[in-house]
């Protein structure tokens, strides 16, 4: 017996969105009042559904909040004016013991990635080895939760209340890293990694150890540019690439050259406005007047970054 599992943090996350949408239908002042609950409580649904609920079900729900999307039926609650005098008060009272729930979610994910998969407590399994990195994380954030509860001193609806404002400001892109990963995913399927290594080995002259290694570092970064998601261009690159050139045909190493085109991938990550998630969210957290700031600000780093990667794996990647 396995006493937590991923789907114990699924059904978590999903009650969190179900009050949230209960929370958006008592809401007669909000813009998009029916589209919102449509949106998440669909969401809600799948996360409590998880493993068990039918591919096909999950397929038409996602179908139809990308349409809500889409129609633009998925928005904000009206804006509520606080006192900023009485934030700030707060605020100051409390200090740096608000970072303390932020600080705890790493340290417990990574404790309990290193610590939590072989513990037996009675013949019964504390976490499911196979996914207990997830698992971790999300034990963590729980305890953060509870923590950050417990430090302000405010009911534990509150927290649904402001989180719920914080997932509804994030909008849709909440779920495009998972729709970009299985799109990654499709295309291996659909065979899109071998047209790649026929047109790299037609374009390029892959029999130089040090071409395979450029063209796979920039192929990760273009395709995560394109895709959004630097997990949706790994199997494509690295099946296309990767294990043909680097490792099949040069003897490099698998685990260097994943590693290492996974931080390319990043790169691209951080110039792209298709990663909704990382750089258009924030331009509308922080009210930022240009949308293109949080890019414009990352890319001198992507680029010396990638240039990095890249000497990084010519060098290692033959050599162990």
């Amino acid at each position: 017996m396995t006493l937590l599992t991923l789907n114990v943090f699924f059904v978590i996350a999903g009650l969190i969105l179900a009050a949230m949408a209960v929370q958006i239908a008592r809401d007669a002042t909000h813009p998009t009042r029916w589209g919102s609950v449509a949106f998440w409580g669909l969401l809600a649904a799948i996360m409590l559904g998880g493993k068990q609920a039918p591919p096909v079900v999950v397929g038409h729900a996602v179908a139809v909040m990308v349409l809500l999307a889409a129609v633009r039926q998925v928005g904000l609650p009206r804006a509520e004016e606080q006192p900023v005098e009485e934030l700030e008060r707060r605020a100051g009272a409390l200090g740096n013991r608000l970072l303390r729930p932020i600080l705890l979610v790493p340290l417990v994910a990574i404790i309990g990635g290193y610590a939590l998969g072989g513990v037996q407590l009675g013949g019964v399994v504390l976490a499911e080895a196979r996914t207990v990195s997830g698992i971790s994380l999300g034990l963590g954030c729980v305890l953060a939760l509870l923590l950050a509860v417990r430090t302000t001193r405010e009911r534990p609806g509150v927290a649904i209340t402001e989180g719920g404002r914080l997932i509804q400001a994030i909008s849709w892109t909440l779920i495009l890293p998972q729709m970009l990963a299985g799109l990654g995913g499709i295309f291996a399927q659909a065979g899109v990694g071998e047209n790649i290594a026929q047109f790299v080995a037609w374009a390029l002259p892959v029999q130089n150890p040090l071409v395979a290694v450029v063209a796979y570092c920039l192929g990760m970064a273009l395709f995560t540019i394109l895709l959004g998601n630097a997990f949706a261009a790994f199997p494509i690159m690295t099946l296309g690439v990767g294990v043909p050139f680097i490792m099949q045909a040069h003897g490099g190493n698998a685990a260097i050259m994943g590693a290492l085109g996974m931080l390319s991938g990043y790169c691209g990550t951080l110039l792209t406005p298709m990663a909704a998630n990382f750089n258009l969210v924030p331009v509308r957290l922080l009210e930022l007047r240009d949308d293109w700031a949080v890019i414009k600000a990352q890319a001198p780093f992507a680029v010396a970054i990638w240039i990095f990667n890249v000497a990084l794996m010519a060098l290692c990647v033959y050599r162990f």
